[in-house]
C-alpha cells in the first residue's frame, strides 16, 4: 500500500498517524499491495476552491474524494500481476473544519480526523451516503473500520 501525503495547511499535522489510518483501511477492504492513494490537507480557504469547483457548492466542507476508478462498495478490484499500480484518487481533508466539526459535536479531533480518511477512502472504493440504505451501510463499515483501529464514530 502506498498513501501519499501533502499537508498544504499553514499548521501541519503529524502525517505518520494519517498514513497509518489510511493504510489499515485499504488492508481491511483487501485492496491489492501495490494500491495507491493520495490525502491531502488544505486549509480552509483552498477547501472552498476545491469545494466549489468540484461539487459546485459554497463554503468548506471537511473532506473530498476525487475517485479514479468507477468500484462497487465491498468489491476490491482485480489488477493484473504485471500491471500499473491501482491508483484509487485523491483524499482531500480541512483539518480546520474538521476541528470545527469536532468542537461543536464535543468529540475529540482525532476520532474525527480518522472519520474523515475513512469516510473519504470509502468514498473512493464507491460508497456513498445519498440514499439512506447507503448511507446506514457507508456508516455501519465506517464504525466497523474505525472500531477496528481503536476509534470511535462521532
Amino acid at each position: 500500500m502506498k498513501v501519499f501525503l501533502a499537508d498544504e495547511q499553514d499548521d501541519p499535522l503529524e502525517p505518520e498517524p494519517v498514513i497509518a489510518l489510511a493504510e489499515s483501511v485499504l488492508q481491511a477492504e483487501q485492496l491489492p499491495d501495490d494500491t495507491e492513494v493520495s490525502i491531502t490537507l488544505v486549509d480552509r480557504d483552498e477547501m472552498t476552491t476545491l469545494n466549489g469547483r468540484y461539487l459546485e457548492r459554497d463554503g468548506p466542507t471537511d473532506v473530498l474524494a476525487l475517485p479514479i476508478e468507477d468500484l462497487q462498495p465491498g468489491e476490491p478490484p482485480q489488477t493484473a500481476p504485471d500491471g500499473p499500480p491501482l491508483n484509487l484518487g485523491d483524499v482531500i481533508i480541512c483539518p480546520q473544519v474538521v476541528a470545527s466539526n469536532a468542537a461543536a459535536a464535543d468529540v475529540d479531533f482525532g476520532d474525527e480526523l480518522a472519520l474523515m480518511v475513512v469516510h473519504g477512502i470509502l468514498h473512493l472504493l464507491g460508497y456513498d451516503h445519498h440514499v439512506d440504505e447507503e448511507a446506514e451501510h457507508m456508516e455501519e463499515r465506517e464504525r466497523t473500520l474505525l472500531a477496528a483501529m481503536g476509534r470511535t464514530r462521532p
